[in-house]
Formats: C-alpha cells, sequence, structure tokens
C-alpha cells in the first residue's frame, strides 16, 4: 500500500499533477491541508474528476463525506485522543457506511495500545523527514505488532526495502513525491521499487 500525502501549502498545477498520479495507479490520496477552510477543501475536491474520489480519504472536515463520495477519513493523533471514550462510536459510523479509518500515532506502544484497530495506522518519523526539516528519523522497527502499519518520514526509492524489512506494511509519501523535480516520475520509481521489495 502507497499512501500519497497532500502538500501542506499548494503546488503549481497541482490537481493536473494528481490526475496524472491518479492515472499511474495511486489509490490512497490522504488530502491533508491545514490551511484550508471547508469551503476550499470543497473547491479541491469539486477540481479533480470525480471517478477518483474513492480513493481521497480526509485529515479535516470529516463530514464532506456527506457531500462526496470519498474511500474514508483520517484521524490526527490530537482527534483521536480528543475522542476519548467517544472514539468506537466515531470510527463505526464511517465503518458502517464502508469508508476507511485510519489514525496518525509517533510512538508504536502508543499504536500498540491503542484499543482501536484502524483499517491502518501511519507512523512516523522513520526515517528524517524529507519535507519537514529538524524532523529527525526513529528507524521504528513494528515487527512484533500485528496490525496494518504503514512508514512515514523520509520514504523515497532507497528507503523503501529498509521500511519493509522493519515491519511496515505500506509506506506513506510526501517530499519523496511533491518536492520531485518530476512528482509522476518519481512517484513511478517509488511504485516500481515498492512492488518489487513486496515480492522479493
Amino acid at each position: 500500500m502507497i499512501i500519497l500525502i497532500a502538500p501542506e501549502k499548494d503546488v503549481e498545477h497541482e490537481v493536473k499533477i494528481l490526475h496524472q498520479l491518479f492515472e499511474a495507479g495511486l489509490t490512497h490520496y490522504h488530502l491533508r491541508k491545514p490551511f484550508k477552510g471547508y469551503e476550499e477543501h470543497s473547491a479541491y475536491l469539486n477540481a479533480i474528476d470525480e471517478q477518483y474520489h474513492n480513493r481521497i480519504v480526509v485529515h479535516y472536515f470529516h463530514e464532506l463525506l456527506n457531500e462526496f463520495n470519498l474511500k474514508g477519513v483520517h484521524l490526527q493523533e490530537q482527534s483521536r485522543i480528543d475522542l476519548k471514550n467517544r472514539l468506537n462510536e466515531y470510527v463505526e459510523s464511517f465503518r458502517s457506511k464502508g469508508k476507511t479509518v485510519s489514525s496518525s500515532f509517533h510512538e508504536p506502544q502508543v499504536l500498540e495500545q491503542c484499543k482501536e484497530t484502524f483499517d491502518y495506522h501511519l507512523l512516523s518519523p522513520v526515517f528524517s523527514s524529507i519535507s519537514k526539516t529538524g524532523y529527525e528519523g526513529r528507524g521504528f522497527d513494528v515487527n512484533h505488532i500485528d496490525r496494518t502499519i504503514i512508514g512515514m518520514g523520509g520514504i523515497n526509492e532507497s528507503t523503501i526495502e529498509e521500511t519493509l524489512k522493519l515491519g511496515f506494511k505500506g509506506i506513506g509519501v510526501l517530499g519523496g513525491v511533491w518536492n520531485a523535480e518530476n512528482p509522476l516520475e518519481s512517484f513511478n520509481k517509488i511504485k516500481n521499487v515498492f512492488n518489487v521489495s513486496v515480492h522479493s
């Protein structure tokens, strides 16, 4: 599983590039735009061809799923903590509609102890971040945790194999694609290396 996270600040020709990435086989796009409001999220989704909406997971404004046929929702770490006892009920409200629910973690033991099992769990930073300076990688080994865990932080074609050896079932990419000179070419390289590494 390869998850692409949206760039926080809009990139030139972003939606056009995104369509190319979907055509190239992107199945999980995490729409994470902390500086956009509800209306701007709506406008962004409306700019994307409807046939790809079922590959998009939203981080903010989960109520967008009432308007758009999206893949699912993602809970940031703080949102998950804030839900406290209502977490299970919240997760089920989306699952019952056939939507995916994922969440972010920054400590393997917190992930392991979380009572709620998500469709997949993002754990970061595995390696030093490409998109955030000073975000040092921690090389988490999750082979002992029986959950679908996606490694994030510093993922590009040269770190994929190591990520999978550490027990991750998939990778989350941001800077490795969006900071590249040619995002589509970079995504294709990452996808090819990932597919080879998974089957080797």
